[in-house]
């Protein structure tokens, strides 16, 4: 009975509207049930009722959510799968077959509300049966809580502990699993967290959770134990070796055989073209080598099968146990599909991306686009090249070169086109490096040095003072000549010398060095000589959160009574992802040839000949490993060296640099060759450190200056 959108007319609509509290429930699957009442309105895609035989890889998950045997169901698979669109299918069934209260977890409460007034609207509006169980009336219909005329509710939310704790509901659906928190609240996963709400239904409870892979591998070395195990991550995946593991498999038309369609199967030719290179994709079957053109998927799709841990898919089409395996059972049912079996992409596609991605890897050790491609579309985990390499301090001291110069006296080696320059603070130091940056993100370790000493405190004796940075603004004007006005000369040995281009120093520290940071800064901007010296000296600060971008400026503000940084909205902070861009060094430092972001490091001698040992730097640059929280020291060892090398890389993300975007066939002027770079100047002239605007420089001025 259709009843009127703004309230109950009569005595009647409302008998009528109570009697679909009692109506006993329809008999269909839920997968039946999306085909007869979920309508789909795409035009250009598809519109009608819910098409099956587009992603016949729904079917058996969507049944499977109304098991009493099971109480949970994982569903891991690439972007384009139709995963998104299980949730309004079981809402459909839900709604209409079997009525029981539903809570549907989003990543956010944003992306709550979008999915909403979005997805949600627009299936309620085109699906007349589904639109007619809610209750009318704007009360029982709002973003995050509406009424269906059965008395069941659908609750949307978002993974808080608030949110996730009281409330009793014995269905639950969590989307995009492993965008969410790993803990939240420090009181466990989502996924345990929402399936407690049920218990108390028992064989009628069920959570399901769906996602792409989003958490890298923790072991590189890891050895699958059984067929179907993923490889060790948190999140959706964890969740998925929880269950029975369930893989998607096609049956060979050749040999009939059946096979896992993955990328690694898919076959194109090797070329710098890299559409040239998609167009030509194929699959090969593993077994017997047949090939399958991109056109076959639908096909092979529709006789594809859900195949268990353990279990082997005969030619028959039973399902038997594997020599030496016995099929897995859980009370979690989890299923695992590939990137080449979603039904709304293409193979061509996945290439174009994958090579995409590889070469902004090797030309920029840059894993953002390869672990993204790899997680959305190719549906598999990652694994940070950091965690592969695994290499040892020798590796890298084994490939010092020497370029000239000695410890005292470095260089300027050839290919460096301008220099950056990093700062540590520690308790009573400055630890300052020296990064000369070339032509494809090329770095070269230029100097390494500490400052200890006070240049304006000195003692009774009249010796210079310890640094105390936490404590002594005055003691921070030592970074303005030994490190800001710095300059080294050039490898060529004709006399010239190269300024720096960009400062960044370290926040953070100890109690009280971030208020002298920011005064110092202050001060630099309000120095009385005019240098513009805050124009090239950059505070900065890591953080370690997976959704941050690389590179993030803000101005902070000290509102907050929990802070006493003095800071009033004035100073800019860079705020650099440390996870991401400690990937990206990583991979830096383990290339040893080709174009692309090759750390290069010194060979220094002394005046008699002996080669300086700088085994600290090297130890220092391997003192961390990627673990499944991120970056850590797990024997405490001293890691300066690698925090100033990828504050370098990240500086160089800034727009008074922007790395990634020089044209090096015409580069700004400061990048330019020593012959023609505004940086270079004679031995005895002075570096220009406040330029003047004027006609032909207003371009290199705005680069400056930005």
């Amino acid at each position: 009975m259709k009843l009127p959108d703004a309230a109950f007319p009569s005595i009647e609509h409302i008998v009528a509207a109570s009697a679909e509290g009692v109506r006993p429930p329809e008999r269909l699957t839920v997968s039946e049930a999306a085909a007869k009442y979920h309508i789909v309105n795409n035009p250009g895609s598809h519109v009608g009722p819910f098409d099956l035989d587009k992603a016949p890889y729904l079917i058996e998950p969507m049944n499977e959510m109304t098991s009493l045997a099971l109480e949970g169901i994982v569903f891991v698979g690439p972007a384009r799968t139709g995963k998104s669109a299980m949730l309004v299918n079981w809402l459909c069934h839900t709604a209409i077959c079997d009525p029981a209260d539903m809570l549907v977890v989003h990543m956010t409460q944003s992306t709550a509300r979008d999915w909403s007034q979005a997805d949600l609207d627009k299936a309620v509006r085109n699906s007349p049966e589904l639109k007619a169980r809610m209750v009318p009336g704007r009360q029982n219909d709002n973003v995050h809580d509406k009424a269906f005329l059965s008395g069941m509710r659908l609750l949307i939310k978002w993974p808080s502990i608030t949110e996730l704790s009281g409330k009793t509901n014995p269905r639950q659906f969590l989307m995009d699993y492993d965008r969410m928190p790993d803990s939240i609240g420090g009181e466990g996963n989502a996924f345990d967290l929402t399936k407690k709400r049920g218990q108390t239904f028992k064989r009628r409870q069920m959570c399901v959770a769906e996602s792409s892979p989003g958490r890298d591998v923790t072991n590189p070395k890891w050895v699958a134990n059984t067929p179907h195990e993923a490889p060790p991550t948190t999140g959706i995946l964890d969740l998925y070796n929880r269950g029975d593991r369930r893989r998607w498999h096609w049956r060979c038309r050749e040999c009939e055989e059946s096979f896992e369609p993955s990328f690694k199967l898919l076959t194109y030719p090797d070329s710098t073209d890299h559409l040239e290179a998609a167009e030509q994709v194929v699959m090969n079957c593993p077994h017997c080598g047949a090939i399958y053109q991109p056109e076959d998927q639908y096909e092979l799709n529709l006789g594809g099968r859900w195949v268990k841990d353990g279990a082997i898919w005969l030619p028959d089409g039973s399902m038997v146990a594997k020599n030496g395996h016995t099929i897995r059972r859980s009370k979690i049912g989890s299923f695992w599909m590939k990137g080449p079996a979603a039904s709304f992409t293409n193979w061509r596609d996945l290439v174009v991306k994958f090579l995409d991605a590889s070469e902004a890897w090797e030309k920029n050790a840059d894993e953002e686009a390869l672990r993204t491609t790899i997680n959305v579309d190719q549906g598999e985990p990652y694994t940070p090249k950091a965690l592969e390499a695994g290499r040892l301090p020798e590796e890298l001291a084994s490939r010092a070169q020497h370029w000239g110069g000695t410890r005292a006296e470095p260089v300027v080696p050839e290919g460096v086109r301008f220099l950056v320059t990093t700062v540590d603070v520690q308790a009573r130091s400055f630890v300052v490096q020296v990064h000369g940056i070339g032509e494809f993100n090329e770095v070269w370790l230029v100097d390494m040095f500490k400052i200890r000493k006070s240049d304006a405190r000195r003692n009774d004796q009249g010796e210079r003072e310890v640094l105390d940075p936490a404590s002594y603004i005055e003691d921070w004007d030592t970074l303005i000549e030994q490190v800001i006005e710095r300059s080294y000369p050039l490898g060529d040995e004709s006399g010239r010398r190269m300024q720096v281009k960009l400062v960044g120093c370290d926040s953070g520290g100890k109690a009280g060095v971030t208020s002298m940071a920011y005064k110092f800064w202050r001060s630099l901007r309000d120095d009385e000589e005019g240098r513009q010296h805050h124009t090239r000296f950059q505070l900065v600060k890591g953080e370690a959160k997976p959704t941050t971008p690389r590179y993030r400026k803000t101005y902070p503000d000290s509102n907050r009574k929990d802070r006493h940084s003095g800071a009033r909205g004035d100073v800019p902070v860079v705020f650099l992802n440390s996870d991401t861009l400690k990937d990206s060094v990583s991979g830096m430092l383990g290339r040893v040839e080709g174009e692309g972001g090759r750390v290069n490091f010194p060979i220094w001698y002394d005046e008699k000949g002996k080669q300086e040992d700088i085994g600290w730097l090297y130890m220092q640059l391997t003192a961390e490993v990627r673990t499944g929280k991120g970056w850590e020291s797990p024997s405490g060892k001293r890691n300066e060296a690698f925090d100033l090398l990828y504050y370098a890389v990240g500086l160089c993300l800034d727009p008074r640099i922007a790395l990634e975007h020089i044209d090096w066939s015409k580069p700004p002027t400061w990048a330019e060759v020593w012959d023609q770079n505004s940086l270079v100047f004679e031995g005895d002239a002075q570096p220009r450190f406040a330029p003047k605007p004027t006609k032909g420089n207003l371009d290199e001025l705005g680069s400056l200056l930005a």
